[in-house]
């Protein structure tokens, strides 16, 4: 499983505009993408009881990780079970399809069905919901706009209209109530072993300092 580079960068509504306008001349959008450019998605958070994935993240921890369930555009047909880890300065990500029914199966604290050998990724979860307790903690929903670029493996993304809801039993729900979680707009860009130079020269946007903004750490801290 190879790292890749993880950038994210505060940026605000005008130069929201001026950059996706600056990508679609040399990058392509993504292709699940619907009539206005984006689509959303919804987080399913994994934590303990002592906010582990919370604090490792505000502590600056190198090494760290949290497990998501993840679907998009309110089609539940398609939701992946997902292991984000960082060491470094280098980001990984695993991921696995869950069917509907194991999910709700999870939702109702039936980890059982977790318990696959022949599936790691849910092994290794079913073994720290045992050992860490970790349990669902917390939904994040959000509009994303996203741009690829083949030379470096680029994929730009813009992050908006971020929301949230501790009613975790609602996932599955497209009608699930949310409340803000930030008023921000996030740019992530990220690449394997370099940036090049045309997509670095397109998202120069001078003063707009890096940020380690976490979705789901914006979310507990409503």
């Amino acid at each position: 499983m190879n790292g890749r580079h993880e950038l994210k960068h505060y940026i605000n509504a005008a130069d929201y505009t001026i950059l996706r306008t600056r990508l679609r001349v040399a990058a392509k959008p993504d292709e699940h993408a619907g009539e206005d450019g984006g689509y959303i998605v919804r987080s399913l958070y994994f934590d303990n009881y002592s906010d582990k994935a919370v604090t490792e993240k505000l502590s600056g921890q190198s090494k760290r990780e949290k497990f998501r369930l993840r679907y998009y555009n309110a089609d539940t047909s398609f939701i992946r079970l997902e292991r984000k880890s960082k060491s470094g300065r280098l980001s990984y990500k695993e991921d696995a399809a869950i069917t509907p029914e194991q999910c709700a199966a999870i939702l109702a604290g039936d980890y059982e069905c977790l318990k696959n050998p022949d599936a790691p990724l849910f092994m290794e979860l079913y073994t720290k919901i045992r050992r860490q307790n970790l349990r669902p903690r917390n939904i994040v929903t959000y509009r994303r706009e996203a741009y690829t670029y083949r030379a470096g493996n680029v994929r730009i993304t813009f992050d908006g209209n971020i929301r949230t809801s501790n009613s975790v039993v609602g996932f599955l729900n497209p009608k699930l109530t949310t409340i803000p979680a930030a008023n921000a707009i996030i740019m992530e860009i990220k690449y394997d072993g370099f940036l090049p130079d045309i997509i670095r020269d397109i998202l120069q946007i001078g003063g707009r300092n890096q940020t380690e903004f976490s979705k789901y750490v914006a979310a507990r801290l409503v």
